[in-house]
């Protein structure tokens, strides 16, 4: 059996407040034996989308070092959380991983950028009002995916709107990833109407273990976000649901049932 820990959080764009609460819940997960810690996107500073987190990692400096100091105190392996990155003379949004040493296992920059314009009815006469969201107005989209080995799991990195992009998904897996994971902050209308069911699809349709972290909660005037962190099994079951609040949930996953769905269930040839 292989231990994770899901984290939720309702990150503040303060990072310090972030990281206090990480370690709140960090301190929980271990003491329950997790070897993985999974953050959601954005989990070092969340802007409010027109610009960009004050909180900007660069190089290897102090917000690298602190994000890096994570899986040192905790002797864990931290995966995929994301925080907004200089990059040259732009910002990326950027997975972290490193191993319970330290060492850094690789980033991965967010390839498809959130954009939506989403109306409600609102109002006394019931007009229609909009929310845009575009991720492209603060961030640049990466180019590269990346796949990683850290102990037992091959993880194919992914941030939120990849989700929505199954042939990424795919591709990690035929090169040989047995968990994908999505750090994500699905905004709540998105979330209602589509988290669960793509989250389950990916594990379904790939036959492995998916990972996804998320944001919850308000986080400032113009972000809210929808909660119900998931980890699910090769045959789609939900093994954790963190439902709404922050919260950390530690739980075992089996990587021999990745042969026994694909033995049942021939979907690679």
């Amino acid at each position: 059996m292989t231990k994770l820990a899901i984290f939720q959080l309702n990150s503040l764009e303060d990072y310090k407040h972030n990281l206090d609460v990480i370690y709140r819940l960090g301190r929980e997960a271990k003491e329950k034996g997790a070897e993985y810690f999974f953050l959601p996107e954005c989990f070092l500073s969340m802007s409010n989308g027109l610009r960009t987190s004050p909180h900007l990692i660069e190089g290897e400096g102090e917000l690298y070092q602190a994000i890096r100091k994570l899986s040192l105190d905790f002797k864990v392996f931290l995966i995929g959380g994301s925080a907004a990155t200089k990059k040259d003379s732009v910002v990326v949004n950027r997975a972290f991983n490193f191993s319970p040493e330290g060492d850094d296992l690789g980033h991965y920059d967010k390839i498809n950028l959130f954009s939506c314009d989403i109306k409600k009815s609102g109002g006394n006469n019931n007009e229609k009002e909009s929310k845009k969201i575009d991720e492209a107005d603060i961030y640049t989209p990466g180019t590269q995916p990346l796949l990683i080995e850290a102990g037992e799991l091959k993880v194919g990195l992914g941030i939120c709107f990849d989700l929505r992009y199954p042939e990424m998904a795919r591709e990690y897996v035929r090169s040989g990833a047995n968990l994908l994971t999505f750090s994500s902050a699905f905004t709540v209308p998105t979330g209602k109407a589509h988290w669960h069911t793509l989250v389950r699809a990916r594990a379904i349709e790939n036959q492995c273990f998916v990972v996804a972290s998320a944001q919850w909660g308000k986080h400032n005037e113009r972000i809210q976000t929808y909660g119900h962190s998931l980890v699910v099994d090769p045959w789609g079951d939900i093994l954790v649901d963190a439902k709404e609040g922050e919260s950390v949930h530690v739980v075992d996953i089996d990587l021999g049932r990745i042969a026994e769905i694909r033995s049942a269930v021939k979907v690679f040839k």
